[in-house]
């Protein structure tokens, strides 16, 4: 059971808020909450998204960065340094997959669970600098993980395929509450297998 709050939202997907994440986009970043709704809800996973091989980005990641960037949403990289006795250091975030009206969204589909390490330390570096007002991760439930694995014969994976150490919601609460994002309000949605789609 999860230790942080689970919030019913979308269905097919599991979606947990810390730090009143829900309420402050909601009501303080209606646009972009409705961006996230609609974009989600009408996201499904298909046969085809799954077999595909990644590359850099997976096929499902990509179609959900491009459904944000049709509403405005950017990819975005801050140029971000410090100064001590006058004496600058560059200090670079690293690039956020969407961001729009101080909302920072990272998609991370089958990537290396380190990742997540990477994203919440952005989320805080924004958060403390009053760049993001809230973080959000759109990433796959444990369950799904573990549906893909059982499955993987069906997609034409071997058994290193959607193994432990890929990114899935029970290697992101830890760094959640271990305090990764710092002080900023992070929002997850986790897809669950009931949106897969047999396309073939």
């Amino acid at each position: 059971m999860s230790k942080l709050p689970k919030v019913d939202l979308l269905p097919g997907w599991d979606c947990y808020d810390w730090r009143n994440a829900r309420t402050i986009l909601q009501y303080g970043h209606a646009s972009e909450w409705s961006d996230i709704i609609e974009v989600l809800t009408a996201a499904r996973l298909p046969h085809g998204a799954i077999a595909a091989k990644g590359g850099s980005k997976t096929e499902m990641a990509t179609a959900i960065d491009s459904e944000f960037y049709k509403r405005g949403w950017i990819e975005k990289k801050f140029e971000t340094k410090i100064v001590v006795d006058k004496v600058e250091s560059e200090s670079p975030t690293h690039k956020v997959d969407c961001f729009k009206g101080k909302i920072a969204l990272e998609v991370e589909w089958n990537n290396k669970d380190p990742f997540y390490d990477r994203d919440l330390n952005n989320f805080r570096l924004l958060y403390d600098l009053r760049v993001a007002d809230v973080g959000v991760v759109v990433t796959r439930s444990t369950e799904l993980q573990q549906w893909l694995h059982r499955h993987r014969a069906e997609f034409g994976r071997d058994a290193s395929t959607f193994g432990g150490s890929t990114t899935h919601y029970d290697k992101l609460e830890p760094r959640i509450l271990g305090g990764g994002a710092g002080g900023c309000p992070v929002l997850v949605f986790a897809m669950t297998p009931t949106i897969y789609v047999d396309d073939r």
